[in-house]
């Protein structure tokens, strides 16, 4: 009896020794666990989406080449689809002076099928308490001045063949800076949009504040005479975290986050951008989200762009074209769980006939992730990644069997599986 038991014990020590990783035998590797399923819902829809991009806010004349890689839809290409250009604050009226290079990449961004939005970071300084494009105010009087000179760059565009899809009051108009920028309150926004706002040809966005602040725009929001001129409510994240805004959603407002950039980069920075983009989609419920600069600018230490100095896509380009690429302008979100398991987030869109599922995994370790699909038709997803080694790689289809399927995540990536 003893002598049975025995036999039948000492297997059981092999086994466990081979798969610690002991010199006997070969390894055998346990499966990794199973994480909790992630159902998405594609019959339960959320916010519109209009899309994805940055700015070239001072930035020279892009090539060709550089406008493919980021407004373009082939292999490598991020496909951005919103453009952010910055208005000189020019008083020439003809404006091919300090409007052509901003023109010249917004050509280059609308034909590629970019939506292009400008904003300005000063009035010019004649229009101004202080007559300098450093501080200071819009002055009263120079109220429809100022409407006048913003229809003057929405036409000077249009001349070039750009159909701007909207135009800002003030960039961060709560920001104390060195450079071009002008202080508004929320009532002088009010009385300008109120007055004013009637003499532009395209959408108005405001208040394009620091940290998405709501006391600059509630008071244009709750004011019969302004609120219908504003189309899109528009914000920064500096200092804050993206967060719903009942008041701008009730009043039938669009949100769009159009500036913000972190200071990482590689995988790690590339992470943590998708992690704000998946919030500010998910959480805050945004239209749109755009990085501050398109490219770096190294000389002056901004090394977080989504292309680098030879106009190559960095990481974070990369992770941002896991949204851009496969998220088109007029998708849908809908409804999925957002944190499945511990560092895996999840969102979930649809639109054009197509299904799209975005996974990031923060975690260093593989993770075998279940997707439970309902009120959608997949049969399979082609699976494309981004991670320290690959970047917007296409990897192998999934089947979908019955109502889902299952994939690892490798550590610290980001993977979008479409159909």
């Amino acid at each position: 009896m003893r002598l049975r038991l025995l036999l039948f014990l000492v297997p059981v020590v092999v086994v466990l020794s081979s798969c610690s990783g002991g010199s006997g035998g070969g390894t055998i590797t346990p499966p990794p666990p199973q994480g909790n399923p992630a159902t998405v819902d594609f019959g339960a829809t959320n916010q519109t989406i209009r899309g994805f991009g940055g700015s070239s806010a001072w930035i020279s004349n892009f090539s060709s080449g550089q406008a493919d890689a980021l407004f373009g839809s082939g292999s490598g290409q991020l496909g951005l689809s919103i453009l952010r250009v910055r208005i000189d604050p020019s008083t020439d009226t003809g404006g091919a002076a300090n409007w052509g290079t901003e023109l010249h990449n917004a050509q280059l961004a609308s034909t590629r099928g970019a939506s292009v939005i400008a904003t300005p970071w000063t009035p010019p300084a004649d229009m101004k308490t202080n007559n300098n494009t450093v501080g200071g105010a819009l002055n009263s009087a120079s109220y429809g001045a100022y409407a006048n000179y913003l229809q003057s760059f929405v036409s000077y565009m249009a001349s070039g063949g750009v159909n701007l899809y909207a135009i800002s009051i003030q960039n961060e108009p709560d920001a104390s800076v060195t450079y071009e920028s002008c202080g508004w309150t929320g009532e002088q926004m009010d009385a300008w949009v109120a007055g004013n706002a009637a003499t532009l040809s395209t959408k108005l966005m405001m208040p394009e504040s620091e940290s998405f602040t709501a006391n600059l725009s509630d008071p244009a929001l709750n004011d019969a005479s302004a609120v219908g001129h504003i189309a899109i409510v528009a914000g920064h994240i500096y200092g804050t975290s993206a967060a719903p805004y009942a008041n701008a959603v009730s009043k039938g407002k669009e949100l769009w986050m159009t500036e913000h950039y972190q200071t990482g980069t590689g995988i790690s920075g590339a992470l943590a951008l998708a992690r704000e983009v998946h919030d500010s989609l998910t959480v805050a419920n945004y239209n749109a989200y755009l990085w501050w600069w398109i490219e770096n600018y190294t000389g002056g230490g901004y090394t977080s762009g989504l292309m680098d100095d030879s106009h190559t896509p960095t990481l974070n380009g990369y992770a941002l074209g896991q949204f851009s690429k496969f998220v088109r302008p007029g998708y849908v979100r809908v409804n999925a769980t957002a944190n499945p398991q511990s560092g895996v987030y999840v969102s979930a869109y649809k639109g054009g006939g197509h299904f799209v599922i975005v996974a990031i995994h923060t975690g260093t370790a593989a993770v075998s992730q279940p997707f439970s699909v309902q009120n959608g038709a997949l049969t399979s997803v082609a699976p494309y990644q981004t991670s320290a080694t690959a970047s917007l790689a296409a990897q192998g289809a999934v089947a979908v069997s019955g109502s889902g399927f299952t994939y690892t995540l490798p550590g610290q990536s980001i993977t979008t599986f479409v159909q």
